[in-house]
């Protein structure tokens, strides 16, 4: 039967009816079947093992390769990428099901050379999926670009960013059914590790849990929004396109600025708070970038509305979502947001009164600002300071602003930490949970717990009612 690809006109998206027709595809559902049956199979480097499972293994190899075939005439733009999945799927059925080797596939898959909005791509890889399975499984996706307009227009000028491939689900296998919202080519089984040229992230469900936390989270605490920001809430599209210009800058800024060498110490150990600063930096650069192209009156119209919507949804997912999800071990993205709804509280932007949560917006963009411009500043000085003696001011940084812990030990000073000792020594003596959530937090996370869980698998189809797809 021959299959017609589904075409669109730039900057437009496709018929609805026609997004859903490819996770409908009969083809698809076998591949994905196969899929999950063969995940059980696999052990934690992706290996199958028992040699007694190699026949049942062997056998759903080939109805996933043979699906991939069949699937191919729909994703022209992915025909290298999906013959070579098909080969590196047989080289490791042939080999005997050892840890498996998609480096050939994965090199062939260039994304982020085409980023027309609608774009669909079928992804088949062993790997692990962040914040979901630490395991590698073949897992299979069915994805489509979301490439707006006027983000197209801001990656063309000031926030170039080509590795940047913002997405939206269709349909996965069930390592997707968890919070990752990410598909990253580090997570994929290969023999060596290539020079990385993308990295996609999961708008819609970004933006569906982000509507959903925050919803429960403003009844929660008597919140009332801004009409523009409510808007955020009633619209998924708007939403999307929100969090992919917020995420089109932050990535960004991971390496830009005057960063210690290596803002992440790739392959070292260090104070999860290093961490937190690094996340909120990206944030912060991303709140006062978009501040400035709101106020920038010769900007696009569009990237002046979804501008101010983006310095929402900052602050609402790092206050509601980031501060209390997850558990409180080394819990970075957490800390970052207890950061900046203190830095807010104390300096009297956000009100806790009378059981009533109040932000005076009009005073935000400053004060947001000024904490962007304190860690800028702590990493600006960083350059001329050893490695502890940075560690030692970025938890004063965050220290000034929340609690630590009352047993602490880096609360008491350099004088208490063994400083002549290693620097993996003085990491030791941070407690897992250094910052424990305030009261305010406290109370608010037993009453937000059940939105929080009910996010795991959501996408932007999912309702506000629904806890998946």
């Amino acid at each position: 039967m021959a299959v017609t690809t589904i075409a669109h006109a730039p900057g437009t998206s496709p018929d609805p009816q026609a997004l859903g027709s490819v996770a409908q595809d009969p083809r698809w559902l076998t591949l994905k079947e196969a899929a999950t049956r063969l995940q059980p199979l696999q052990a934690h480097d992706g290996s199958v093992p028992e040699a007694s499972d190699h026949a049942l293994a062997a056998q759903l190899i080939e109805q996933i390769a043979s699906a991939i075939e069949a699937l191919a005439p729909r994703f022209p733009h992915d025909a290298d990428y999906l013959r070579l999945a098909v080969w590196d799927l047989r080289r490791w059925s042939e080999q005997g099901f050892g840890v498996p080797d998609f480096l050939d596939s994965l090199v062939a898959f260039q994304p982020q050379l085409d980023r027309a909005d609608g774009l669909q791509h079928l992804v088949v890889f062993p790997m692990y999926t962040q914040n979901g399975s630490r395991d590698r499984l073949v897992e299979a996706v069915l994805v489509e670009v979301v490439w707006p307009d006027f983000v197209a227009e801001l990656e063309a000028g000031a926030y170039s960013n080509g590795l940047f491939v913002p997405i939206r689900f269709l349909d996965f296998t069930p390592g997707y059914a968890t919070n990752s919202a990410v598909l990253f080519p580090e997570t994929v089984a290969m023999r060596e590790v290539p020079k990385f040229t993308w990295g996609a992230i999961f708008a819609d469900r970004e933006a569906a849990r982000f509507r959903r936390v925050l919803d429960a989270a403003a009844t929660v605490t008597n919140l009332e929004l801004p009409a523009d920001a409510a808007e955020l809430l009633a619209d998924q599209k708007l939403a999307e396109e929100t969090f992919v210009m917020w995420d089109l800058i932050h990535d960004r800024t991971h390496m830009r600025g005057d960063l210690p060498f290596d803002p992440f110490m790739i392959k070292q150990r260090m104070p999860f708070f290093l961490y937190s600063l690094e996340e909120l930096r990206c944030d912060l650069t991303a709140f006062r970038e978009s501040v400035r192209i709101e106020r920038d009156e010769t900007a696009d119209a569009e990237a002046r509305r979804h501008a101010k919507l983006v310095q929402y949804a900052v602050v609402f997912d790092r206050i509601f979502r980031f501060a209390i999800t997850g558990n409180r071990v080394r819990n970075y993205d957490g800390l970052g947001g207890q950061l900046l709804f203190a830095w807010m509280h104390q300096h009297r932007v956000l009100h806790w009164t009378d059981t009533k949560l109040t932000i005076d917006w009009a005073e935000v963009p400053s004060v947001v600002s000024a904490l962007g411009d304190a860690i800028d500043e702590l990493y600006w000085r960083s350059i001329d300071r050893p490695k502890v003696a940075h560690w030692l001011a970025a938890y004063e940084l965050v220290s000034g602003t929340v609690t630590p812990h009352p047993a602490s030990v880096w609360a008491k000073g350099p004088d208490a930490l063994p400083l002549t000792g290693t620097p993996r020594g003085i990491t030791d003596q941070v407690l897992d949970d250094e910052f424990p959530l305030s009261m305010f937090y406290e109370a608010l996370e037993k009453k937000m717990r059940h939105v929080i869980e009910s996010t795991a698998g959501i996408t932007g189809r999912s309702t506000f009612g629904e806890a998946a797809q």
